[in-house]
């Protein structure tokens, strides 16, 4: 495998199918699946929890410095992972429009990339992994041994979202979902720290017209043939 790492690295756009898919092909490979976002998404809720503004560079570093962030496997069927901040389980909190888009803004804050790049790399360092983010196979796993790049239409992506929001019993307003992910897909873009953008090396897949498990083959099948060692 020569300097590649076991890594599977996959990013996409909001609503993609990223984390489905992830927790699918980890199960398939027997690897450990890892939630990028919702590390972004602890610190977001964190932020939000004790009143701090993305804003404030000295106290968003004082938050970072004592923030405990613990990804657990899900329990009782649910298709999430357990995200455990200084002790209390949110989960639960992390998956809502509102949410996101806080998770988008603390994202794109220097400070808040490198300590969890840097704990994602810590991470990694043992192998088999699926990694499932925005950057995780342009900054925060270069070396990755398979890179993917999941994308789909916005429409088709909001309704994914929305049937999951349905699912968890909140009221969804389609129109203002497709806003928000299309103004998501512009933040996360043009930041200026660790854009979205697709790998040189990753392969692009449009899941628009497949479903999870098709998805899933697929990238399995690529990994399979790629001559790198599982």
């Amino acid at each position: 495998m020569s300097d590649l790492m076991q890594v599977v690295a996959i990013d996409g756009p909001s609503g993609g199918g990223k984390s489905t898919v992830s927790r699918g092909l980890a199960s398939k490979l027997g690897f450990t699946y890892l939630d990028t976002g919702a590390m972004y998404r602890a610190v977001a809720f964190a932020c939000r929890d004790q009143q701090i503004k993305p804003s404030d560079e000295r106290e968003l570093k004082q938050l970072l410095q004592e923030l405990v962030i613990e990804l657990l496997p899900a329990v009782n069927g649910a298709s999430d992972v357990q995200v455990v901040v200084n002790g209390k389980e949110v989960g639960r909190h992390l998956r809502t429009p509102e949410m996101g888009m806080l998770a988008s803004q603390v994202s794109a804050i220097p400070a808040v990339r490198a300590h969890l790049t840097q704990l994602q790399q810590d991470m990694g360092k043992s192998g088999k992994i699926v990694a499932e983010g925005r950057d995780t196979g342009t900054v925060v796993y270069p070396r990755a041994a398979w890179k993917f790049f999941l994308d789909a239409k916005p429409e088709i992506r909001m309704r994914r979202r929305a049937d999951q929001l349905r699912s968890q019993g909140a009221e969804v307003n389609e129109q203002d979902l497709l806003a928000q992910i299309i103004q998501r897909d512009r933040d996360d873009s043009k930041r200026a720290v660790a854009p979205l953008k697709q790998a040189t090396d990753a392969v692009y897949i449009d899941s628009s017209d497949k479903s999870a498990e098709e998805v899933i083959s697929l990238m399995y099948e690529r990994i399979l043939h790629s001559g790198c060692p599982l």
